[in-house]
């Protein structure tokens, strides 16, 4: 069994738990919150158009997703902290992309859209940073923040690639054959690298609440918790909302649907450089300080992104949300590893993805509400900007580190 984590030895290349980081790095580059997310709003007006479904029944879509999410996302969690990352994460990736492979062959019912998303809701977590988060801070104590940081930035990558990617595919070979190609880059990269470097060293967390240990009651009883799990509830309905939404938001207002994609690409960057500038951060600042700023410049891209007409603006607004997204992205793992340890991390994880993915579902099918009976995303993007100043407040109610935080 790996000893545990070093100071000194974190800092060497050659330290093995950078190799897990690696394999969680480029599993999340496919994960369901990367590869999905990101393109989700890419295929929104080609099915549209295809089927004659309105924005609203599309989005429901995201929301079973999303829904299926809150309901497994505890049992994942406690099945990760049993077992491990490989027996969960491997069979989570095969499920995964067979379903968005499946997508290809939609033939007009909208329950065969709703179908595939179901499975991908019930794999979709085990794919993303959860599936890998327990086992990377596991191999940390003094640049945990920046190896969590590392796997994310893997949603990040994705975030780039995958829209101007499925944009492009959409263009050259249309929406089902884009669908293809997407699945079968989850099957290829998600699987191989995850069997063959993802272990956890053994490393057990120690509680850093000295009445409760490291048990989930401990932790549900926390003041902490609970904070980080309004805020995660409040700004999920924005972020998603607005993701799911962007590309054919920008098109009504007279960009083309390369414009678009690029903006979204635009803002995959900016989560890219969020979540590692974050991940460095955090390893030498407060941790819901820094999420405070983060989530109010969230805010300034929301408003933003509702005055957009031009594609410099969108570019703006795309790079303040990314900046605020992807910085927030690290910042949930990270705390829940310094306020309550390492031993059901993966559980409580788990537990805030239920609430995360709950606000989730609301956030698609309320823009596409909204747009359905308005014909604008406007009020809908204001609402997004009161939730993310909301939530940056409620971080200033976070009590500081346990003295014992691993």
């Amino acid at each position: 069994m790996p000893p545990p984590a070093t100071s000194a030895s974190e800092d060497s290349p050659l330290y093995p738990g950078w190799r897990v980081v690696l394999a969680a790095h480029f599993g999340a580059m496919v994960s369901f919150g990367s590869l999905l997310v990101f393109t989700f709003g890419v295929f929104l007006k080609p099915l549209t158009a295809e089927f004659g479904w309105s924005r609203e029944e599309v989005s429901r879509a995201f929301a079973i997703a999303a829904m299926t999410v809150a309901a497994v996302s505890p049992f994942l969690g406690r099945a990760l902290d049993r077992w491990g990352p490989r027996p969960i994460v491997i069979p989570c990736f095969a499920l995964f992309g067979t379903a968005v492979l499946s997508l290809s062959r939609l033939s007009g019912p909208l329950w065969e859209l709703y179908a595939a998303f179901f499975v991908i809701g019930l794999a979709g977590n085990g794919t993303t940073q959860m599936g890998y988060g327990g086992a990377v801070a596991g191999w940390f104590t003094a640049r945990r923040g920046l190896a969590l940081a590392c796997v994310m930035a893997g949603v990040g990558i994705g975030s780039i690639v995958h829209p101007i990617l499925a944009e492009r595919c959409i263009a050259a070979f249309g929406w089902r054959t884009a669908y293809l190609i997407l699945g079968a880059m989850v099957l290829l990269s998600g699987i191989p690298l995850t069997a063959a470097w993802v272990r956890r060293s053994g490393e057990s967390g120690n509680n850093p609440l000295a009445e409760s240990g490291s048990t989930i009651r401990g932790a549900l009883g926390h003041r902490a918790f609970w904070v980080l799990v309004a805020v995660l509830f409040v700004s999920s309905i924005a972020a998603n909302g607005t993701l799911t939404h962007m590309a054919a938001h920008l098109s009504d207002r007279g960009m083309t649907a390369s414009q678009a994609a690029l903006a979204t690409g635009v803002l995959g960057g900016a989560n890219l450089a969020g979540r590692l500038l974050t991940g460095w951060l955090l390893d030498r600042f407060f941790g819901p300080r820094l999420s405070f700023w983060l989530l109010a410049v969230m805010a300034a891209g929301f408003a933003a992104l509702a005055l957009a007409r031009s594609l410099p603006v969108a570019m703006i607004a795309a790079v303040l949300i990314g900046l605020g997204l992807g910085g927030e992205a690290d910042v949930t793992p990270y705390l829940l590893s310094r306020y309550f340890g390492l031993a059901s991390f993966s559980t409580l994880y788990g537990i805030t993805w239920t609430f995360y993915a709950l606000a989730g579902a609301v956030g698609p099918v309320l823009f596409g509400r909204v747009f359905d009976t308005s014909g604008s995303y406007d009020a809908v993007l204001r609402l997004s900007q009161a939730l993310a100043i909301i939530a940056a407040i409620l971080m200033l109610a976070m009590p500081r580190y346990p003295r014992a935080s691993v």
